[in-house]
C-alpha cells in the first residue's frame, strides 16, 4: 500500500510539473531536470512493487532511445523508449516505457510499461557484443557526398560539410556501438535476453560488476 500510495504521489506531480510547465512557469532546463528525477523515482517505485520484502535495489541504470520516422516531422519531438534495469540482491529487474511528447509519463499500461526479472541463478553469462553504425556512416558518406557534387554552389559550406561527414563516417566505423547481454539459460532461451547499452556510463559498470559477482556467488552484502 505504502509503494501504491508513492506512485501516485509521483504520478500527481509529474502531471503539475507537466502543467507547469506547459503554462511557462518554469525554464525549459529545469523542467527537464525535475522530469527525469521524478520519472526514475516512478520507475523506481513500481519495480520496488515486485520485490520481495528482503530484496533492495543495489544498482540501476537507465538508457533512453529516441526513434523519428521517416513519415514524421523533424521539427517534431520524436517517441522515445526507456530501459531501466535495477539489480537487488536476487534478481535483475528490467522496466521497458515509451516516453509520448505530448503526454507525461504514468508508467503504467498508458504507456505500454512493462517489468520483468530474472534470477540470478537462471543467468548462463554475459555476452559483449559490437555493431558498426551503418546508419551514421551512410549519414556521413551521404552529406560528404552531396557536398561535393554540388561543390560548385557550396564553395564557402562545401568543405566544411565534407568535413563533417567524413568525421561522421569514420565515427560510426571507429566507435561501433557496444552493449552486454545477459544470457539466460538454456530452459530460460524463450525469454527476450536483457540488453545493457551505454557502458561508458558509470552506472553501467556498477550494475554489470554487481552482475558479475552474483553469477560467481560473491556475496553482495
Amino acid at each position: 500500500m505504502m509503494v501504491d500510495a508513492e506512485l501516485e504521489r509521483l504520478r500527481d506531480e509529474i502531471r503539475l510539473l507537466c502543467a507547469r510547465h506547459a503554462r511557462g512557469d518554469i525554464r525549459e532546463r529545469p523542467f527537464q531536470r525535475a522530469l527525469v528525477e521524478r520519472t526514475v523515482g516512478l520507475y523506481r517505485a513500481l519495480v520496488q512493487r515486485h520485490m520481495t520484502n528482503r530484496e533492495t535495489i543495489l544498482e540501476e541504470h537507465h538508457v533512453v532511445f529516441s526513434h523519428t520516422k521517416l513519415t514524421q516531422s523533424v521539427l517534431k519531438e520524436p517517441v522515445s523508449c526507456a530501459t531501466s534495469l535495477f539489480a537487488t540482491e536476487k534478481r535483475l529487474f528490467r522496466l521497458r516505457s515509451t516516453l509520448l511528447p505530448d503526454r507525461p509519463p504514468t508508467c503504467d499500461e498508458r504507456d505500454d510499461t512493462v517489468v520483468d526479472s530474472i534470477r540470478y541463478d537462471d543467468i548462463e553469462g554475459l555476452i559483449a557484443h559490437s555493431k558498426v553504425r551503418s546508419g551514421e556512416m551512410l549519414t556521413g558518406l551521404a552529406i560528404a557526398g552531396g557536398a561535393a557534387a554540388f561543390s560548385d554552389w557550396l564553395s564557402i559550406t562545401g568543405p566544411l560539410l565534407v568535413c563533417v561527414g567524413v568525421v561522421g563516417c569514420l565515427h560510426g566505423l571507429l566507435m561501433p556501438t557496444r552493449w552486454i547481454e545477459v544470457r539466460p539459460k538454456e530452459h530460460l532461451e524463450e525469454s527476450e535476453p536483457i540488453l545493457i547499452y551505454a557502458l561508458k556510463k558509470k552506472s553501467a559498470q556498477r550494475l554489470v560488476r554487481v552482475i558479475r559477482m552474483a553469477i560467481a556467488g560473491t556475496p553482495l552484502c
